[in-house]
């Protein structure tokens, strides 16, 4: 057994469990601090593994740790006219039903004198924070977890020091080799006496800040001898070269060819570099609209995923990828042969990733999900502001009781995706190599 691999998916799962558990917290301290009477704090779902009871709110963790909820009372409301000490004739439509038995499980926990403690009770804005608590968690996990990847560790990016993987020999492009023959020339660089680990920092008496900067110069340039500073072993040094006029891929095409460009015959050298809070906002603004977009074509991606569960397709690196399959490239993350920084990015990139999709998900306006009750809870205040406005009675709550069959129905389709997803993550798992 590949202890590593094993020791990566525990550890995936640990971290995965702390964010469920903060998303419930995002859901549980507004509550409390509204007077909402909260019964129960789970991380997880099945079987209870753990809990303790603190107060009026039991404390727990379940054995499945692919979710969490806390249990508020009185989240939908009774009927309208309801008289409790009246019996009540009971509804024969099956979806009315349904309706009515929801209504009486969610009455059950209403004790005397927790009026004013249900949730339907609530103002507006209150049960918007509420609901909204814990995927604004996901979001400060999120942004907090690029940061310690962006400003803490860094970004994988080329930076202009010369590779160890450079060859000293000019290659022609039309021969697919790698390895230097003897009637191969020199480059340039190898001629001026460029070693590994030397770091370009000027070229023509202009700055090189980055690998970026380095190639355009280069090529720019043209054959012809230039001057190029470089540091080697911290010290400054000025080196003559005499570049040579190559057939290059096009840096932003590269089926495209550059003709006879300015060739010095280096290989850049892989870094980690740290980046500015400001990144971070863009990095995570970036892809944060990519995830909603993502969101947007989920049907087209879980019929990828099922060709890929069932026909063998590769799957898609940009699809849906569920716990389990996060799990796996986990291990495979902490089993690889990278350094041990690499490993550490991958893996912070990983969790804030992850939290980033869960909290975008739970946005969505659609019930069971914390997005269908922000929903309830705007369109309420719109119809307030608008009684209001044109001198109406206060209207009542908003039942979302009411569309509880359309919430059951999306519930069932949620759990037949995440089986999905689980089973393509089992058979056809996603990859740090796809």
């Amino acid at each position: 057994m590949n202890w590593l691999y094993l020791a990566g998916i525990i550890l995936f799962v640990l971290g995965l469990m702390f964010s469920i558990a903060l998303h419930e917290l995002g859901h549980l301290v507004p509550a409390k601090l509204f007077g909402v009477r909260v019964t129960q704090y789970m991380v997880g779902f099945g079987g209870t593994a753990w809990s303790r009871r603190r107060g009026e709110t039991e404390y727990g963790i379940k054995w499945i740790p692919f979710g969490g909820y806390i249990r508020m009372i009185g989240m939908l409301p009774p009927r309208p006219g309801d008289d409790p000490g009246k019996l009540r004739s009971t509804a024969t439509g099956p979806f009315q039903g349904l309706v009515e038995s929801a209504r009486d499980a969610a009455q059950e926990e209403v004790r005397p004198g927790d009026e004013d403690r249900v949730f339907y009770r609530k103002k507006w804005w209150q049960k918007v924070i509420i609901m909204s608590g814990g995927p604004a968690m996901n979001f400060v996990l999120a942004f907090v977890f690029f940061s310690i990847l962006l400003v803490g560790i860094g970004l994988p990016t080329w930076a202009p020091i010369v590779s160890p993987d450079t060859n000293t020999c000019v290659i022609p492009m039309s021969e697919q080799r790698t390895q230097c023959k003897a009637t191969d020339k020199p480059t340039p660089a190898a001629q001026a006496g460029l070693k590994p680990g030397d770091h370009m920092v000027s070229f023509g008496g202009q700055k090189i800040g980055s690998w970026t900067d380095a190639t355009r110069l280069i090529r720019s340039h043209g054959p012809g001898p230039v001057q190029l500073g470089i540091l080697r072993d911290g010290k400054p040094m000025t080196l003559n070269v005499t570049l040579i006029a190559q057939d290059r891929p096009n840096l932003q095409d590269p089926k495209k060819i550059d003709k006879n460009v300015g060739f010095l015959g280096v290989l850049p050298t892989e870094v980690m570099q740290q980046q500015s809070m400001g990144e971070v906002v863009g990095y995570m603004g970036a892809l944060t609209a990519r995830v909603a977009g993502s969101l947007l074509n989920l049907p087209e991606k879980m019929v990828g995923v099922w060709h890929a569960a069932f026909s063998g397709e590769a799957r898609d690196p940009e699809g849906p990828v569920g716990v389990v399959g996060a799990g796996r490239m986990g291990g495979e993350i902490l089993a690889s042969d990278l350094s041990n920084e690499k490993k550490i990015a991958i893996f912070v990139n990983l969790l804030a990733g992850f939290n980033l999709a869960i909290g975008t998900f739970n946005l969505i306006p659609l019930l069971p999900l914390d997005g269908g009750h922000v929903a309830g809870g705007l369109w309420e205040g719109l119809k307030r502001a608008f009684a209001r406005i044109m001198r109406r009675p206060e209207p009542a709550y908003v039942d979302i009781a009411k569309v509880l069959p359309l919430t059951y129905a999306l519930a069932i389709v949620m759990m037949i995706m995440a089986g999905l997803l689980v089973y393509a993550d089992l058979v056809n798992p996603l990859t740090l190599t796809n």
